[in-house]
């Protein structure tokens, strides 16, 4: 295991994953944008690596919904889109209310400490928020999930996240005032307190709110309703 307290840059097992990192983190942050073509002997030569392991990065890529592959091997940040973001939205209005329940539930002393510490650390959203911004967020919602204890909801509400979280960037870029950022902020402190208390209906409750006012249902707003003419 990779000693936390270094503060050096990360260490990656194979240049395909350094290339996955960069690449992603280019998409996140915005730097790509969606619909940008993605010059693959340039982005090579920046990351330091050939195409080939840049290749199987951007397949995994692919199969996380960040990029588009076609037959002659062109790529390009795939666009948003309105009913990827109500698909998104309709399972985590599911999902996430049930994890926070089954965390109220199950949550063990260690899911409460990791809980804790993913609050402290949360990070408030920018226009135009870094990965380590986005990350501190997952880092919350992941640890009440784990605490759920469901490996499979787990799996499913992590794969969600990584292809929410252009949608988020795209819901702040109608900017959100402070009254909206602190509302999130006593949201998540609230959440956490009802998975603390094991009350779990209320913390479904507030989790389905949560979804309800996030940054992905005002990305949906913003690209409107998918089953309207456009």
């Amino acid at each position: 295991m990779p000693d936390s307290s270094s503060s050096g840059p990360p260490a990656f097992a194979t240049k395909s994953d350094l290339a996955y990192t960069r690449v992603r983190d280019l998409i996140l942050s915005g730097d790509l944008e969606p619909g940008a073509v993605l010059p693959q002997a340039a982005l090579a030569q920046t990351i330091g690596i050939s195409t080939t392991p840049l290749r199987e990065a951007l397949r995994r890529l692919k199969q996380e919904g960040l990029v588009e592959l076609d037959a002659h091997r062109d790529a390009r940040v795939r666009p948003l889109d309105a009913t990827e973001a109500r698909d998104l939205l309709e399972l985590r209005r599911s999902l996430d209310p049930l994890a926070a329940s089954l965390a109220a539930q199950r949550r063990t002393e260690a899911d409460l400490a990791d809980i804790r510490a993913a609050l402290d650390g949360l990070e408030a959203l920018s226009a135009r928020p870094s990965v380590p911004q986005l990350e501190s967020h997952h880092r919350f919602h992941a640890a009440i999930h784990r605490a759920s204890h469901n490996a499979l909801l787990m799996e499913t509400l992590d794969g969600l996240w990584v292809k929410s979280d252009r949608y988020r960037r795209h819901g702040l870029e109608a900017g959100r005032s402070d009254e909206e950022r602190d509302a999130r902020a006593t949201e998540h402190r609230l959440l956490f307190e009802a998975v603390r208390d094991g009350d779990e209906k209320t913390a479904a409750e507030l989790m389905c709110r949560h979804v309800e006012t996030s940054l992905g249902a005002r990305s949906l707003d913003r690209l409107g309703d998918p089953e309207q003419p456009r």
